[in-house]
């Protein structure tokens, strides 16, 4: 293995032409540059230098080696700029697991301001999942952070082995035709005899909806299952039916859909998850203070809109 800064000595030569103006540049003394490259010609094995009058020149060898001289030194100029960029969390790619709306507002919103910042080397990947979901991936090592959620009448999430942080509460409406003769705050118990229109039945919005139903004492009639609420809030826009909707999600409010707020009220608890043991990473850190940014960033008017 050759010494790089046996390496580095020869490519100075190289450029700045004698022993005394590399010696000089590097703050060593000229017998000691001679020395070493003395000692990096017997490891190659080759002549690296021949006089010149008073001073020396490479050989071709030597010119040779000089060039990956420059190069090795440039990618390890380059390794310790990035390195002291990891060190101060400026760089390094992070997998992020967000579930949809969460993916379409706040990872978006963390994105775009990361590039608006100038801070292209901290890098994102983005991974659609369920809250079950992120929290598996994250103890597996396929996550990095995740944005996750439960609900006000669901249980907490599961914190094992997990570093958790609060990033912002948001109501759940009832979203109904918009000439449905209804004030609100609205008791769910009058929506009993309503078909209703859910998420599917896989994921934890479904279960949110069924509990908040059964907490009015009632079984909602299910018409319709769907995995994008936009297409819930399309349905209750043409009379299908009722649906409760997260307001985070609601990226488009329909002519014909009114929100109205309920009068035993449910809420979404958003957070961000990292792994324990790499909750203290200086990249991830600074990721996690972006992403809070950007979701407080985010202010919906659905609630100012007199629904």
């Amino acid at each position: 293995m050759l010494d790089v800064r046996k390496l580095r000595m020869l490519a100075e030569l190289d450029r700045l032409g004698t022993i005394a103006a590399v010696a000089e540049h590097l703050r060593q003394t000229a017998p000691g540059i001679s020395m070493q490259l003395a000692a990096l010609e017997r490891e190659v094995g080759v002549p690296l230098t021949e006089k010149s009058g008073r001073n020396v020149r490479l050989t071709p060898a030597g010119r040779l080696l000089a060039q990956h001289g420059v190069d090795v030194v440039e990618r390890l100029t380059l390794a310790e700029m990035e390195v002291s960029a990891l060190r101060d969390g400026a760089a390094g790619t992070y997998r992020v697991a967000a579930f949809p709306s969460a993916a379409r507002t706040i990872v978006a919103a963390t994105w775009s301001a990361l590039r608006t910042a100038g801070q292209d080397s901290l890098r994102i990947e983005l991974v659609e999942m369920e809250p079950d979901e992120s929290a598996t991936a994250l103890r597996s090592g396929d996550a990095d952070l995740a944005i996750t959620h439960t609900y006000s009448s669901m249980e907490p999430i599961d914190s094992h082995n997990l570093s958790i942080w609060p990033l912002r509460i948001e109501p759940v409406w009832l979203a109904v035709p918009a000439d449905r003769d209804v004030n609100g705050p609205v008791d769910l118990q009058h929506f009993a005899a309503d078909d209703w229109l859910v998420p599917r039945r896989e994921r934890s919005c479904h279960d949110m909806v069924l509990r908040a139903c059964g907490a009015a004492g009632f079984t909602p009639r299910v018409t319709a299952e769907a995995t994008d609420f936009a297409v819930l809030l399309a349905l209750v826009g043409v009379g299908a039916g009722v649906a409760l909707i997260p307001e985070l999600a609601i990226d488009r409010l329909p002519a014909g859909v009114r929100l109205m707020p309920l009068g035993r009220p449910v809420d979404r608890h958003l957070f961000l998850a990292a792994r324990a043991t790499s909750a203290a990473d200086p990249g991830l850190a600074r990721l996690r203070e972006a992403v809070l940014r950007a979701s407080s960033a985010l202010v919906s008017d659905w609630s100012l809109r007199g629904h």
